[in-house]
């Protein structure tokens, strides 16, 4: 059974994309206390909410302990400098820790372990567990052996929008996209009355800016660099606007043709994301800690992230198409024009151009072969018209012949 090009790309651009993580981990730990609970009813029931007390205590006081520890750094040699014209109390012991879920836990446990007892058997016992284990807990906190591991930085980093993909992601709609695409349609339009007649191919999916995002950031200043078959044709007419104290700054945007393989030239409006750039220059600064494995990695969020913004911005609505070229893994010279085709195919076959009625004046009478440079027409600009017959109305009812 063959599977369909697109069906293949869609999987296999799902396949690259990473999903936002899940609650998997909050349901095994749920399972795993669930499990442990139950045992420790079976085994020792009269105990059981002592020790539930007490493995609270456990856990919460060695945070605790530890944020007293993160306290007195913030106070004595970060208070000017990070908390300037704030109140230290209500600032620096919610950043240390000392607020909130863990201060509550803390507080509940003590208090069921008062009222239920001691669950050990000696007088002492008790505390001196929860000291030590406190002790130790911010003392293995500090050397970094209890430090959070790699995925859950990554997934506060992600919940929170700290990656340097999530900044770049909105720093580049805020700052360019949402500004430029508005005024797409108009300048195409504008372009495309100057160049008629030249023999270029303009479909539905020309009419937006495709964004080119490959996987290893490494991207050339000319389109024609990466791909011999796609050619630079012209710029659109420039964009004006007023932005950050520049009066008429402008905005640009570059029109190649893309060649198929029968030697017919398809005209689209692309770039590459320029943000990529930042990520791929800090890869090869050893400064920045970052390497190609975290540079790949950001770069699918960068996309992600993208993605989702401009699902939601309307400015920004039918304007664009992301094209997420998976680079590394295919060594064709041509592979760059083959996805911006496959995109302009697939574009053509997704869009639903209206095409205007015949006209009755017409060099081409109806049932002539069609042109192959073939275009969607702007009908829905157009001022609508109301349309009024002369003719007698009709009834629906058909004609009933008569047997006398």
């Amino acid at each position: 059974m063959l599977i369909p090009r697109k069906m293949q790309t869609f999987r296999h651009k799902e396949s690259l994309i990473p999903r936002p993580r899940g609650t998997l981990p909050l349901v095994c730990a749920g399972l795993s206390a669930a499990v442990a609970t139950g045992g420790i009813v079976l085994l020792s029931p009269q105990r059981f909410f002592g020790w539930v007390a007490m493995v609270m205590l456990i856990l919460t006081l060695g945070p605790l302990l530890h944020g007293v520890c993160l306290l007195a750094e913030e106070v004595l040699h970060h208070s000017n400098t990070r908390y300037r014209g704030r109140r230290l109390l209500s600032h620096v012991p919610p950043a240390c820790g000392l607020w909130g879920k863990t201060l509550l836990a803390a507080g509940l446990a003590s208090l069921l372990l008062y009222l239920v007892g001691n669950p050990l058997p000696e007088r002492g016992q008790c505390a001196k567990l929860l000291f030590m284990s406190s002790v130790l807990y911010a003392l293995l906190k500090s050397l970094g052996v209890l430090a959070p591991s790699g995925v859950e930085v990554s997934d506060i980093c992600e919940g929170r929008k700290m990656n340097v993909a999530h900044g770049l992601a909105w720093s580049f709609y805020l700052g360019y996209l949402r500004l430029v695409l508005p005024h797409l349609e108009a300048s195409i339009a504008k372009f495309r009355a100057t160049h008629r007649g030249e023999g270029h191919t303009w479909t539905c999916g020309s009419k937006k800016l495709l964004i080119l995002i490959p996987l290893n950031a490494n991207i050339s200043d000319k389109l024609e660099q990466q791909d011999d078959s796609i050619r630079f044709y012209d710029n659109l007419p420039n964009t004006e606007l007023n932005r950050a104290g520049v009066r008429g700054r402008v905005y640009k945007h570059s029109v190649y043709t893309a060649l198929d393989e029968h030697g017919t030239s398809h005209v689209f409006v692309g770039e590459y994301a320029t943000p990529l750039l930042t990520l791929y220059s800090m890869s090869q600064e050893s400064s920045a800690g970052f390497g190609e494995s975290e540079r790949k990695q950001q770069v699918l969020l960068f996309y992600r992230t993208l993605q989702d913004i401009l699902d939601q911005s309307l400015e920004c609505q039918n304007r664009y198409r992301l094209l997420l070229l998976d680079d590394e893994e295919e060594q064709d010279a041509h592979a760059l024009s083959k996805a911006v085709l496959r995109h302009l195919e697939q574009q053509e076959r997704e869009e639903v151009c209206v095409t205007p009625p015949p006209l009755q004046d017409t060099a081409h009478p109806l049932g002539a072969p069609a042109s192959s440079q073939w275009q969607c027409p702007d009908l829905m600009s157009r001022e609508p018209t109301i349309m009024v017959s002369l003719e007698a109305p009709r009834t629906l009812k058909e004609p009933v012949e008569d047997a006398e």
